[in-house]
């Protein structure tokens, strides 16, 4: 039997719909049959004994009329004899609707017989019945199972019992399915008044759950329910169920069809408009921004292949309502792709002599940049198609790194874009995002270009030293083809996706610091070091730049304020700390604030600016000379260190108590510098004999090294030598000079190597007065890159071995 279930509460006519019409069914008897007046005469002939037909998803219930297909041979055989005998059936429905040849196992034993109305034999395919339900019967005992299945069975009878409770149950019923059919799209107008005439309480529950939506083992036990109110509290809950899905259902349709009928009437309003336009002889707004948008991406000058792209997508606007979300997106767009500086670019100024003065006006010294950068505008003067450098300044805070960029820009002729990628942590900020996100946007690079107006500026990268990197994205990997110049010709951003040519660019990277700069990435660059400014640089900074641009900007002419040069050495020495001249220019500030206090006042016309006044106008001194901390006690060495903001000296103190030859370091000391420290102490006890040191101090005492400013990280293997002089001297009880300062990294050898930042590295100790420095002999050849000025008034002594460095720092041997 095949059957076809509704998706939600109806009424089945298929029935009817298949029945001729001398063979029709009146409506009572569709409904509910015979139950709600009892045919006697057919209940009287109902036999004890009666053929067996297996039925699958569907469920008979008494007084309905179904219709069902018959395919089974033994089905077949129990209709034809159940048709010339105006036989009663019985109807069992299967547990398992997939067993093809069930057993008497395979089915429920509680059923509804059913007399066959009509047969409608096809020439293929099934036979088709229409039956029609007459009562309940359980199975009590098989007869035969050939040529089909017999059984003796029960008739079940139902007594109603009408009472206020069974009436209120029929009241709600009735009503639920009432509001179920009202809002059933496909359930025939006739459905709500055949639910109003049935009176029987059994067999209204009968009608509704022949034609409730719920499983065939739920409509099997309905079946089997013969307590007409439980049943129909059953039917009560299920159809409550159903009436919450279809409200549901209804009030989304209705917000659907509220939607749709919104959109089309604003593109119907559209179309209106512009037909009103029309006859009125008004502009049609919408094609003269098509027409617009056309000429912009003719005068953009893109690729043929852009070109072609922006044009299709331009077809597609022009195809779509402006009401429409894609209208926007698109739109936006196809601003971008014609905004982009795609051929124009400004012309570079290759006269040499002039973009040297101009180097020379806005910077002090830095030479090897000065050079490098006249060297490329006399390579792009003989070849102007050559591909622009990729530059990367390094050096500490304040030495000009972001300013050089500008003024190399200024002698060029470009202009200046400076973007700074400090904290950056998604991909995204470079190449942008897809367009399939809302408020997608290009990236940094060409969002700069827009707004520039040109292919070819000086583009700066600041801060690449501190990119991050997470779940986004690692953008340091993005800048990759971005820096080199066999690839960033056909540059492509996500939100674009077509290629932009970067080749002319000039791009400069600034870091503090190089190492965290990826190596990859560190490849594709010409690193510059731009390192520390010496003590008489600064002055000369400050009188040629720092202190103009500060009376400038408090509006102060140049009489009326003056500053000793001892004035400003007095602030370089104390009030300042630092390899650039950020602080030294906040410190010019300060005193240019102080003049324009007291000229406003009109207590004074012009001022000078001495030693004394200092203090009054900065406080009281910041810095003071690192030999007041040295004292002639053993066991104390001074280093020299190299940090991003320039070079530093450090003390390593060395002190020992009463133990068993353990080693303590302290003064947040990193891997590397604990290993040295390591290296040293072995050192130490190896040749113990050789230094008369007795053997027997390391097995009775403790050794603690601590490096002071506990509070900063410190690491790097070149405090080695000064951690080995350090522990000589405790051991030996000899102080070390103290105008003395060392660095190198030692070997168990005893070897000293060389060393990195030897320039920050010496002018950290003429800062500080040291007058002897102990260096790697092997650093020897970049003394060149030390300012004669730095040299001045000191004396290096460049070593081999940890023995001459202790002959140079103890003063013996």
């Amino acid at each position: 039997m095949i059957r076809k279930e509704e998706n939600m509460f109806s009424l089945d006519n298929s029935a009817m719909l298949n029945m001729p019409d001398e063979d029709s069914i009146n409506i009572g008897s569709y409904l509910y049959g015979s139950d709600s007046k009892p045919q006697p005469n057919r209940k009287a002939k109902q036999p004890d004994v009666i053929g067996i037909l297996p039925i699958r998803n569907v469920v008979v219930y008494p007084g309905t009329v179904t219709p069902l297909a018959i395919g089974r041979k033994e089905s077949r055989t129990l209709i034809s004899d159940a048709s010339q005998n105006d036989a009663t059936i019985g109807l069992l429905v299967q547990k398992k609707p997939d067993i093809e040849a069930p057993g008497f196992e395979d089915l429920y034993s509680i059923g509804t017989t059913v007399s066959v109305l009509k047969v409608i034999k096809l020439p293929q395919g099934p036979m088709h019945i229409v039956v029609h339900g007459i009562s309940r019967f359980k199975v009590l005992k098989i007869v035969s199972k050939k040529p089909y299945m017999k059984a003796k069975v029960q008739y079940l009878s139902t007594n109603i019992k009408m009472t206020k409770r069974l009436k209120a149950l029929m009241v709600n019923v009735r009503n639920a399915a009432g509001r179920v059919i009202a809002l059933s799209p496909n359930v025939p107008e006739e459905a709500s008044l055949l639910l109003e005439n049935i009176e029987n309480a059994a067999a209204l529950a009968d009608f509704l759950a022949a034609n409730l939506n719920v499983d065939i083992a739920k409509k099997q036990e309905l079946l089997e329910e013969l307590d007409v109110a439980k049943r129909l509290e059953q039917i009560s809950l299920a159809l409550a169920q159903q009436l919450e899905v279809l409200e549901l259902s209804n009030k989304i349709q209705g917000q659907v069809r509220n939607s749709i009928d919104k959109s089309q009437r604003e593109y119907f309003l559209q179309e209106q408009l512009k037909a009103i336009q029309t006859e009125l002889g008004q502009k049609d707004v919408f094609n003269d921004e098509i027409k617009q948008i056309q000429q912009n991406i003719k005068k953009a000058k893109m690729p043929r292949e852009v070109e072609t792209e922006a044009l299709r997508e331009l077809d597609r606007l022009s195809k779509i309502p402006s009401a429409s979300p894609e209208y926007s997106v698109i739109r936006t767009y196809l601003d971008w792709v014609c905004e982009l500086p795609w051929s124009i670019q400004t012309e570079d100024r290759l006269d040499i002599n002039k973009a040297q003065k101009i180097l020379n006006q806005d910077h002090y010294n830095l030479v090897k940049v000065k050079k490098r950068i006249l060297e490329f505008l006399a390579v792009r003067k003989l070849n102007p198609k050559g591909k622009s450098p990729i530059l990367c300044f390094v050096g500490p805070p304040g030495v000009g790194k972001t300013s050089l960029g500008q003024s190399i820009a200024r002698a060029m002729g470009r202009k200046f874009v400076r973007i700074s990628l400090g904290g950056i942590r998604d991909e995204a900020d470079i190449r942008g995002h897809r367009r399939t996100y809302i408020g997608a946007l290009p990236g940094r690079i060409l969002q700069e270009l827009r707004k520039c107006k040109s292919k070819n500026p000086v583009f700066m990268l600041d801060e690449l030293d501190k990119i991050g990197s997470d779940f986004r994205g690692d953008p340091a990997s993005a800048l990759l083809e971005v820096l080199d110049p066999e690839q960033n010709f056909s540059f492509s951003d996500h939100y674009l996706d077509q290629p932009f040519n970067l080749s002319s660019v000039m791009f400069i990277g600034t870091a503090n610091y190089i190492e965290p700069v990826p190596p990859a990435l560190r490849d594709r660059m010409e690193v510059i070091e731009l390192p520390g400014y010496t003590e008489t640089e600064k002055l000369k900074i400050a009188k040629k730049y720092l202190i103009p641009r500060q009376l400038r900007e408090h509006g102060l002419k140049r009489g009326c304020c003056s500053i000793k040069d001892d004035s400003l050495l007095a602030i370089i020495h104390g009030y300042t700390r630092e390899a650039g001249v950020r602080n030294l220019e906040r410190n010019m500030a300060s005193v240019c604030r102080s003049v324009a206090t007291e000229i406003a006042k009109g207590t004074k016309r012009r001022m000078t600016i001495t030693v004394k006044d200092l203090a009054r106008i900065l406080g009281p001194v910041h810095f003071e000379s690192e030999l007041a901390l040295r004292t002639g006690i053993p066991g104390v060495a001074t280093a020299l260190a190299f940090t991003p903001v320039g070079g530093e000296i450090l003390f390593i103190e060395s002190a020992f108590m009463p133990g068993k030859g353990q080693l303590q370091l302290t003064g947040q000391i990193g891997d590397v510098m604990k290993e040295s420290a390591q290296a040293a102490f072995s050192i130490v006890k190896a040749n113990a004999k050789n230094l008369n040191i007795q053997s027997e101090q390391f097995s009775k005492n403790d050794y603690h090294i601590h490096v002071p400013a506990g509070a900063i990280p410190k690491d790097g293997p070149s405090a080695g030598v000064a951690i080995f002089t350090s522990l000589v001297s405790l051991l030996l009880g000899k102080p070390i000079l103290p105008d003395v300062a060392m660095t190198g990294e030692i070997t168990l050898r005893g070897l000293v190597l060389p060393i990195g930042g030897l320039k920050e590295k010496i002018l950290a100790a003429k800062q500080a007065g040291i007058k002897t420095v102990i260096l790697p002999a092997r650093n020897r050849k970049d003394m060149t890159e030390v300012p004669a000025e730095a040299k001045k008034g000191m004396q290096f002594k460049f070593v081999k071995t940890t023995k001459e460095v202790l002959r140079i720092a103890l003063g013996s041997d």
